[in-house]
C-alpha cells in the first residue's frame, strides 16, 4: 500500500469498527432473546419488538440521517450518534421491564440511523469510483457480517452468565472506536451557503407510518379485524401525508427525482425482501433450537456460526466474483442460494440432527456475502456525491424496514399456525413461519432476474463493468443528479 493510500484504509478500519459493533450488537441480542423473555415475562409478540424496536428506529430515521449527513457534515453525523449509541447500548442492560428495553433499543436504532449512512457516504465519497471503492464497500459489509458472527458466539457465552452482559460488553470497544475516529474521520468543508432546514415533518410522518404498518402485520394474527384495518388505514394516510409534504417542502427528506434511478429502487426492494427473509429465518432458528430443542444459548450461538460465512467471503471471494461476473449475476446467485437454504429447512423435524441443519445455515451465510455488499455498490453507484448520504439512507431504510416486517410476519404466521401464543411453539408453527422467508427471497430473486433481462443491447460488459470503464453494473440506469 502506498503512503497516500494509508490514511484512506486507516479510515476504513475505523468505519468498519463502527459497523462491526452494530453487527455484534444484533448477533449477541439474537441469542439472548429467550432468556430475556423468561426474566421479563415477554410473550412472543412482545419479544419480537425487542428486535423490531431497534430496526424501526434504525429504518424510520434513516432517510433523515442520510440527508443530514449530506447537509450538516458526515463527520458530525457519524461521531455524535456513535457517542449516544454507546451510552444507550449500555442502558439497555439496566432494563427491568420490557418497555424499558424496547425504548433503549429504539434510541440506539435512531443513533445507528444517523451513523450508518454517514459512514457509508464517507466511503463512497472518499474512495474513487471503481474497483478500489467496490473493494472498500465489500470489506465494509463483510465486517458487519463478522460482527454478527462473533456476536452469535459472544452472545451465547455472555448470556450463559447473564443476558445483561450482552448490553454491557460492547461499551469498551465502542469507546475505542470513538477515540480512534476523532483524528481519522475527515472534517467537512465549510458550507458556502446557509444550511437548509431538515424535513423533520417528513421524517416523523414516514417513521410513524412504517411503525403502524409493522403493527398491522404483527397484530393481524390475534387482534380484532377492525383494529387491524384501522392501523392499516392510518399508515396509508400518513404515507399520503408524507408524499404531500415531500412535494411541497423546499428541502424534502426524499427528493422525488432520485427515485428515477431504477438500480437504486431495485436494490432497495431486493434488500427489503432479502433482509426480511434473513431476520425471519434467524428468529425462528433461535426459537427452535433454544425453546423447542432445549439447547443452551452457547450451543445455539455455535450452531448458527455458519451463517457468519460472509465475514470471510465478502472481502475475499465476492470482489473476485463481482469483477468476473458483474454485480447483477452475483446478487442473483446469492438470492438463489438463500432460497435453497430456506427451502431445505422447511421440513424441520423434532429430532433433526445438526448435520441436517448445517447446509441451510451455510447457504444462508454464503448468500449474505453475495447479496449484501453488491447491493450497496449498485444502490450508490453513479449517484451524485451531494446525495450519497440520501442514497445510502434509502438502501438502509429498505433493509431495516425489511427486518422489522420480516420479524412481524414470521411472528404472526407462527402464532396462527401454532394455535396461539405458547411457551413452546409447535413444529407446525415453525414450518408455517419458514414459508415467509422462502417466499420473500423468491420474490427478490424474480426481481433480480427481471433486472438482468432489462440490460439493453450495446451495453457490453467486461468483468462486470462497462467497456468504457465505468463502475456502473450491467442493467443500471443513468446518473442520478439533484435537480
Amino acid at each position: 500500500m502506498s503512503r497516500s493510500a494509508a490514511p484512506s484504509w486507516a479510515l476504513l478500519l475505523v468505519l468498519c469498527g463502527a459497523v462491526f459493533l452494530e453487527g455484534l450488537d444484533i448477533g449477541m441480542l439474537n441469542v439472548a432473546l429467550p432468556p430475556i423473555r423468561a426474566e421479563l415475562g415477554l410473550a412472543t409478540g412482545e419479544l419480537q419488538w425487542v428486535m423490531s424496536g431497534y430496526v424501526l428506529g434504525y429504518g424510520g430515521f434513516m432517510l433523515l440521517g442520510g440527508r443530514a449527513a449530506d447537509l450538516f457534515g458526515r463527520r458530525r453525523m457519524f461521531l455524535v450518534p456513535l457517542t449516544v449509541f454507546l451510552v444507550f447500548s449500555g442502558l439497555g442492560g439496566l432494563a427491568t421491564e420490557g418497555w424499558m428495553l424496547i425504548a433503549a433499543r429504539f434510541v440506539t436504532g435512531v443513533c445507528a440511523a444517523f451513523m450508518a449512512p454517514a459512514g457509508l457516504s464517507i466511503i463512497t465519497t472518499g474512495f474513487p469510483a471503481g474497483p478500489r471503492r467496490d473493494r472498500a464497500l465489500l470489506v465494509y459489509s463483510g465486517t458487519a457480517g463478522g460482527g454478527f458472527s462473533i456476536g452469535l458466539v459472544a452472545g451465547g457465552l455472555l448470556t450463559a452468565a447473564d443476558w445483561r452482559w450482552v448490553f454491557f460488553a460492547p461499551i469498551a470497544p465502542a469507546l475505542l472506536v470513538l477515540l480512534a475516529a476523532l483524528p481519522l474521520v475527515p472534517k467537512d468543508s465549510a458550507p458556502r451557503q446557509p444550511r437548509p432546514r431538515v424535513d423533520v415533518a417528513g421524517a416523523i410522518t414516514v417513521t410513524v407510518a412504517v411503525l403502524l404498518l409493522v403493527m398491522t402485520v404483527e397484530q393481524a394474527a390475534h387482534a380484532p379485524a377492525l383494529r387491524t384495518m384501522g392501523t392499516l388505514a392510518a399508515a396509508l394516510a400518513l404515507l399520503a401525508v408524507f408524499v404531500t409534504v415531500e412535494r411541497r417542502t423546499p428541502t424534502p427528506l426524499l427528493r422525488p427525482g432520485i427515485l428515477r434511478s431504477r438500480p437504486l429502487v431495485r436494490a432497495g426492494v431486493m434488500g427489503l425482501l432479502f433482509t426480511a427473509g434473513f431476520f425471519g429465518f434467524q428468529f425462528l432458528a433461535v426459537l427452535y433450537l433454544q425453546e423447542f430443542r432445549g439447547w443452551s444459548a452457547a450451543e445455539t450461538s455455535f450452531a448458527l456460526l455458519p451463517m457468519g460465512a460472509d465475514a470471510v467471503l465478502a472481502p475475499t471471494l465476492t470482489p473476485r466474483l463481482v469483477r468476473r461476473f458483474g454485480h447483477a449475476r452475483v446478487i442473483v446467485a446469492g438470492l438463489l442460494l438463500a432460497a435453497l437454504g430456506y427451502a431445505l429447512f422447511l421440513p424441520v423435524g423434532a429430532d433433526w440432527t445438526y448435520a441436517a441443519m448445517f447446509p441451510s445455515l451455510l447457504l444462508v451465510g454464503i448468500a449474505f456475502a453475495l447479496v449484501h455488499g453488491p447491493l450497496a455498490i449498485v444502490a450508490t453507484d453513479r449517484v451524485a456525491s451531494c446525495e450519497q448520504g440520501l442514497a445510502g439512507g434509502l438502501l438502509y431504510t429498505s433493509v431495516q424496514f425489511g427486518a422489522a416486517l420480516g420479524l412481524s410476519a414470521v411472528t404472526a404466521v407462527t402464532t396462527v399456525a401454532s394455535g396461539g401464543d405458547m411457551p413452546l411453539t409447535p413444529l407446525a408453527g415453525y414450518r408455517a413461519g419458514l414459508i415467509v422467508p422462502t417466499a420473500a427471497v423468491v420474490i427478490a430473486l424474480l426481481i433480480g432476474v427481471l433486472g438482468m433481462r432489462e440490460r439493453r443491447p450495446g451495453r457490453a460488459v467486461r468483468s462486470g463493468r462497462r467497456a468504457s470503464g465505468s463502475s456502473e453494473p450491467a442493467g443500471t440506469g443513468s446518473v442520478t443528479r439533484p435537480k
